[in-house]
């Protein structure tokens, strides 16, 4: 019986950046069709809120010191393991709702333009070259890959946030919470560290 995997990804996860290239040579690999599932976190909810002014400076928000502390050290984890691949990460200047951009990915599938849209959402934005939660920003994009984006804004207020919250309400459900998260034949693994694990029982 073939293996079936999905993946739950956020464009705003240090973490499902890095992983990225290995689930690509999964697909290589084993001839799979990965299903990639946007999983929008709301980062408030477990390291805090921040709030920023124009220039990017910290004003308020409601994140503690033990939470700064993990943040610090999360993107520097995180910068580690995207050296070897030379990903540039810069932590972002405010905290983004990565809503639009899931729901462009969304659209980016139907128009065929999945993986270079994946591909530069990730890059763009932790280089600071994309505003993740900007509909105009998202959908020149799109435009640039060669998608018609004449329907984009009725997709993002309608079908495509349908989409996007029905996948989120059944990735709860499945027991999601956080990302890079795998479901190989329904069971869950979370976590860059399970990466390996992954391609055991992908090989198997």
């Amino acid at each position: 019986m073939n293996k079936t995997l999905a993946t739950y990804f956020d464009y705003k996860s240090p973490f499902a950046y890095v992983a990225k290239k290995a689930i690509y040579d999964f697909e290589t690999e084993f001839g799979i069709e990965v299903d990639w599932r946007p999983y929008t976190l709301y980062i408030p909810d477990f390291l805090g809120s921040v709030d920023v002014n124009d220039k990017g400076e910290v004003v308020g928000g409601s994140r503690n010191e033990h939470q700064w502390r993990r943040v610090r050290y999360l993107y520097m984890d995180a910068r580690r393991l995207a050296k070897p691949q030379g990903l540039v990460i810069r932590g972002p200047a405010r905290v983004f709702d990565s809503t639009v951009s899931h729901i462009g990915m969304l659209f980016a599938r139907r128009e065929g333009v999945f993986r270079p849209y994946h591909d530069l959402a990730f890059e763009r934005f932790w280089k600071r070259e994309l505003d993740i939660d900007d509909p105009v920003a998202i959908e020149a994009l799109l435009a640039e890959l060669g998608a018609d984006t004449a329907g984009f804004g009725a997709f993002l207020d309608g079908a495509g946030k349908q989409e996007h919250d029905g996948i989120v309400e059944d990735a709860h459900e499945k027991g999601i919470f956080g990302v890079p998260s795998f479901l190989i034949d329904g069971e869950l693994f979370w976590g860059n560290e399970y990466l390996a694990t992954v391609r055991e029982r992908l090989a198997a």
